[in-house]
């Protein structure tokens, strides 16, 4: 170990005494090795009063690189020891601790240290006298209005704007009047001061305005004016601070929510445009907070009654449909709304639907139930508005709002009788919508009825449906009182809708008696013979047909989670539909289309059955699939010159049904697939691949209505391909890849559609770097379609991007596929988007058996198609074809497989290094992935010492964001995929640039990039790693007590490499030499740095290192401390941390089972086990 840090553990070993009775009294074990109990062993005699005090003469004796860490331990163990002191233990040292605390702020503290530096001011003042209060708080004020400008001077302004706010919210009305000075000076300094300080500035405001409550009202509208300004900010954490501030201000300012409500509304709706994530969700908090407090104002004022429930859902329904204000209270309901086609910002709507959720929470669940109805009616009539439902997508969009608030308060704060209650609810506006829709269709048969009742009744329809089957899939048996009686049952209205004109409506109505019959499996059989009865009685009846059709393939579907099944005889008369259906399509044109989608849809159901169902079927399937293609070249030219643009269509349907028979087959009866089955099944497959060729005549002479049917012949028949051995159709290999590769080169779509498959295809390491762990949230059903509007660096990722944009009528065969456990409603993207996915799935599965000549022509090929696109074109272009590029590297791993020779290599280098220098960070991180893909099949050494060089060569010379980053992530993949690469110099090199790259303090992006890239090397360089331990700790440690956290993507990333570091340095960590204990100190530092962040994912990267920390050496943990801790977080409202929290629970109870039992019946017994919380239902 180095002297600088030899003298450091000296010196730490020669300070305070007292702590281990301190410790004892906050319940500590003694068994710890924290760092104050390490330095507390030696037996020494002092006076309490005495060891509070900072040991002045050792911090001189350290080093002044390590002085911050000295300084920020010694306030962790202040912190703990006020906690639990009385006026008297500190009475003797209390000056001359406030003396050393208001010292430390101009010693240019960073941002965890300056934290406790405020909490550690505030508690003496409350546990002790309050003599030198003022003088502080002036101390503090003189700091601030300092004409000092320099960089060197903020961190002292900082820290002075932070212990201002801990002493007003710790000791409230004990300042006095100081606070208004106070409040003067933090507006004066908001005008000049940068993010960091107006930040820190909206932080202590927000605490002045909690610590003071009423008797600070007179400053209360000075600081509402400058979070007026501060909610535009172009900084998130900036208005994130507002926006706490704000809520403050609605709990304790009356004419917030009265005088004020309009306008504080209209603010909120500008602060979410442009939003992140962690904004959205603060404003939204803000706004249901408002809106809640509008109804019961603390203290009304005589002339200002308060605002009627209407009134305030008014308001909402005004930002969800407009996104801005005005006239909203002249209407009487979001369904009068002044009509309009421009969609609403996708940041404000997504916004207002948290607030709209934050609302019924502030009302309670018992105010839910009994304003069901007028809150139902409210939010379905939102989705009933034009301004909502501009576009195909918008609808979607604006459907998954009005569904995730419906979700998230009836499901998460009703209870199991109420739900029942609301389910009533939901279908009796089902009912009168169904009611609508008839009136509608007469009048639409008498020329006088307009297509918008239909459109808007059937996103209502929608949204009612998808809430009432999650409803009784929560509620399971307990839903039986649901269909006990038929006349006021759920049955009936959900049958009812099977025959609604809107095909979205039907499939809905679908998959909700699917759901039924899942939840209540005794209800399967009985269901399935009322929609057979049904079909027969309304055979004439296309929209009959399609929907009772669609309700039997959603059943059948569902028979695998029903434990009893159905007869054995169900499937055979359901086939004998199934056929009937397709031999009779052709003797009624009005009802072709219907009976073929309806036979073949039926088919593919009947396959989840199961090989003891379909085996006896089998013949006769593979004969319909023989007469669904032409059976010659011949046939299927003459077929051109025949029919008209309905027969057409008819055609494409059948085939593209039978298409998706063949695929529920190969998926679902896998032991009937025998040699002889796929040689039977591949002629009609060749047929169906030459005529995909021939289409684009076809459409051109007949239409571009047929262009959804030929896209779905093409979906299918790749995924009918992606599950036979791609040996078994070598032949077709040509004419395939011709069509695959322009299929996501886009040869022949104008749209610059992207595949939604990139970031599955990148590691799952690398979502810190992308944002992608958003998918890890409670709110990912919503802001899944803000991806194409997230970006990283100011970059847009995904700009083209489907995602959140799936439905159930994007493809009806997801009706009877199984679905995750995680997302139980099927969501298939838009067909456009699924045929990209499909073609690049396939392609990564016969890239390993095609020709290394051929392999060659296509990456040429590629680099080309890139060049030759421009713009925006361009990027989807690449997006794609890295895309397609992983899933075959992917597959030569997994086949141990290598990609050919040199030529193959270069070409694929090229492809490579073109995106490292991508503008777009997606696919930077793409590149990254697929170089080190590359260096693992490749397995040569010189040739990945060639990779890495040049690598080296411009991290060294470059100095464009761009370069930095692909690059160093570069170094990181080549070692996640071939470990040291077999060169300790390599690793040195590596460790080395990445080291300095990751000290950048004027590019956080740089920062973020590089310490990920140190992150990976470290978790593959196993012992080589060892010998790079100490700087990288040095380092993390460093960046932890330094980087604002604002800049919350380095606190993530330096989580997962202090992660890396613990388990690099392994079991070693229970040793007893000097620079073990200070290695184990620094991760405990790291730890604790994480724990007091405000952001819930760094929280959880300190919870899974403290957790390592516990398999590693367990002996050094802090149980008594670390258990309340994840209880409490047990109950967050961020999945990502009660995740973590109960994986470390778990972890803890196997190995310490009776000291987890004590302290949770001790944390039980003090009242601390918290309300029960929706949230942990979803953990």
């Amino acid at each position: 170990m180095s002297s600088d840090l030899r003298s450091q553990e000296n010196a730490i070993t020669s300070v305070y005494v007292y702590a281990y009775k301190r410790i004892v009294l906050l319940r500590s074990n003694p068994d710890s090795t924290s760092y104050q109990q390490l330095v507390y062993k030696k037996s020494h005699n002092m006076e309490l009063a005495h060891s509070l005090l900072l040991n002045e003469e050792a911090l001189k004796r350290i080093p002044e690189s390590k002085r911050p860490v000295f300084v920020f331990e010694w306030l962790r163990f202040l912190d703990k020891v006020l906690a639990a002191s009385q006026k008297s233990d500190i009475k003797g040292s209390q000056k001359r601790l406030v003396q050393q605390l208001t010292a430390q702020i101009t010693e240019s503290p960073g941002p965890p240290t300056r934290k406790l530096l405020a909490k550690c001011l505030a508690s003496i003042f409350s546990v002790g006298d309050t003599f030198d209060l003022f003088e502080t708080i002036n101390k503090c004020n003189d700091i601030i209005k300092s004409k000092d400008d320099s960089p060197s001077y903020l961190p002292s302004r900082l820290a002075a704007i932070a212990c201002l706010g801990a002493m007003y919210e710790r000791l409230g009305r004990m300042t006095g009047r100081s606070y208004e000075d106070t409040v003067q000076i933090l507006i004066k300094s908001l005008k000049n001061a940068e993010s960091q300080g107006r930040f820190e500035i909206m932080q202590t405001m927000e605490k002045l305005v909690s610590g003071l409550g009423s008797a600070g009202s007179n400053t209360h509208k000075d600081i509402y004016k400058a979070c007026r300004q501060a909610m535009t900010d172009r900084s998130m954490a900036v208005r994130q601070a507002a926006a706490k501030c704000m809520d403050e201000l609605v709990n304790e300012a009356p004419f917030m929510s009265t005088t004020e409500l309009e306008t504080v509304a209209s603010i909120c709706f500008r602060a979410l445009e442009g939003s992140n994530y962690d904004a959205r969700c603060t404003i939204a908090k803000l706004l249901g907070n408002l809106m809640a407090a509008a109804q019961s104002p603390k203290q009304p004022y005589s002339k200002t009654k308060p605002a009627r429930l209407e009134d305030v859902l008014n308001i909402l329904a005004s930002g969800f449909l407009k996104g801005t204000l005005g006239g909203f209270l002249k209407t009487s309901s979001a369904g009068e709304m002044i009509k309009g086609t421009n969609p609403v910002n996708r940041e404000i709507r997504v916004g207002i639907t948290h607030a709209y959720v934050e609302l019924i929470k502030c009302m309670g669940g018992l105010w839910l139930e009994r304003n069901i109805c007028v809150f139902l009616t409210h939010v379905l009539e939102l989705v009933a508005s034009p301004r909502a439902t501009p576009s195909h997508v918008d609808a979607v969009y604006a459907r998954k709002c009005v569904q995730f608030i419906m979700r998230s308060v009836i499901g998460g704060m009703l209870g199991e009788k109420a739900q029942i209650a609301a389910a009533k609810e939901i279908c009796q506006v089902i009912i009168k919508q169904m009611n609508t829709v008839g009136e509608a269709s007469v009048e639409a048969a008498d020329g006088k009825g307009q297509s918008q009742d239909l459109t808007a009744s059937q996103h209502v329809i929608v949204c009612a449906l998808h809430e009432l089957g999650c409803l009784v899939l929560r509620l399971g048996t307990s839903a039986s009182p649901l269909v006990a009686e038929p006349a006021s049952g759920i049955i009936e209205p959900v049958v009812s809708v099977l025959i609604h004109p809107s095909h979205a409506a039907r499939l809905s109505a679908s998959w909700c008696l699917a759901s039924i019959a899942v939840a209540l499996p005794s209800q399967l059989t009985p269901l399935l013979d009322r929609c057979v009865e049904r079909m027969d009685k309304l055979r004439s009846s296309p929209e009959a047909v399609a929907g009772y059709s669609s309700a039997l393939a959603a059943l059948l579907g569902g028979v695998y989670q029903c434990p009893l099944g159905i007869p054995h005889s169900k499937g055979k008369q359901i086939f004998s539909i199934a056929e009937e259906l397709l031999r009779t399509a052709s003797q009624n044109s009005r009802l072709s289309l219907q009976r073929t989608q309806s036979g073949w849809l039926l088919l593919g159901a009947l396959m989840t059955l199961g090989s003891s169902v379909i085996k006896n079927h089998l013949p006769r399937m593979l004969l319909l699939w023989r007469n669904a293609f032409p059976r010659s070249v011949r046939e299927l030219e003459s077929e051109k010159v025949r029919g008209e643009a309905f027969t057409w269509q008819v055609t494409l349907e059948g085939r593209a049904g039978a298409l998706g028979a063949m695929y529920s087959f190969l998926l679902n009866c896998r032991d009937l697939v025998t040699e002889d089955v796929i040689r039977r099944m591949l002629a009609p497959l060749e047929c169906a691949l030459v005529m995909m060729s021939q289409l684009a005549s076809v459409i051109k002479m007949y239409g571009a209505q047929l262009k959804a049917s030929t896209a779905t012949i093409r979906l299918r028949l790749y995924d009918v391909l992606s599950l036979l051995p791609p040996e078994s159709f070598d032949g077709l290999y040509p004419n395939l890849l011709r069509e695959l590769v322009a299929e996501f080169t886009l040869t022949d779509n104008p749209a610059n559609t992207t595949t939604s498959q990139l970031r599955f295809m990148c590691h799952v390491d690398d979502s810190v770097i992308l944002g992608s762990w958003l998918q890890e949230t409670d709110h990912k059903a919503i802001e899944d379609q803000m991806e194409p509007n997230r970006k990283v660096d100011k970059e847009v990722l995904q700009p083209n991007s489907a995602s959140g944009s799936g439905t159930l009528e994007h493809d009806s065969q997801s009706l009877y596929l199984r679905c995750p456990p995680t997302e139980p409603v099927p969501g298939p993207l838009p067909l456009g988007v699924a045929v990209i996915d499909s073609s690049v799935k396939l392609y990564g599965v016969i890239f390993p058996h095609v020709a290394h000549k051929h392999r060659f022509q296509m990456l040429q090929h590629f680099n080309e198609c890139i060049r030759q696109a421009k713009g925006p074109r361009q990027q989807a272009v690449q997006m794609n074809i890295f895309t397609a590029v992983l899933c075959a590297l992917k597959s030569l791993a997994e086949l141990k497989s290598s990609p050919g020779p040199d030529d193959v290599k270069k070409a694929a280098f090229s492809l490579i290094m073109d995106a490292m220098s991508s503008s777009n960070p997606i696919l930077r991180c793409a590149a990254g992935e697929a170089l080190g893909r590359m260096a693992q099949v490749v397995g040569d050494t010189k040739f990945i010492a060639e990779m890495a060089q040049h690598s080296f060569d411009k991290l060294k010379s470059a100095r464009d964001v761009v370069s930095r980053t692909g690059h160093s992530l570069a170094l990181g993949c080549l070692h996640r995929y071939v470990g040291g690469m077999g060169s300790n110099q390599h690793l040195n090199t590596s460790v080395s640039i990445l080291l300095a790259l990751a000290q950048d303090y004027n590019s956080p992006v740089v920062q973020v990039w590089a310490i990920h890239a140190l992150a990976l090397i470290a978790d593959s360089g196993g012992p080589m790693f060892r010998s790079y331990v100490e700087p990288t700790l040095s380092l993390v440690l460093q960046l932890l007590l330094s980087v604002p956290p604002a800049i919350v993507d380095v606190h993530q990333c330096l989580g997962k490499c202090l992660s890396a570091l613990i388990t690099s340095i392994g079991p070693e960590l229970q040793g007893k030499s000097s620079a073990v204990s200070t290695a184990r100190l620094y991760c405990q530092v790291c730890c604790a740095v994480m724990q007091a962040h405000p952001d819930s994912l760094v929280q959880a990267e300190a919870i899974a290192c403290l957790q390592q920390l516990h398999m590693f050496a367990p002996r050094h943990l802090n149980l008594s401390s670390l258990v309340p801790h994840l209880c409490e977080n047990l109950s967050s409202s961020h999945l990502l941390l009660r995740r973590a929290a109960v994986s470390c629970l778990r972890q803890l109870a196997t190995r310490e089972a009776c000291d987890i039992s004590d302290l949770s019946l001790s944390i039980v017994g003090n009242g601390k086990e918290g309300k029960s919380n929706s949230h942990m239902a979803e953990t």
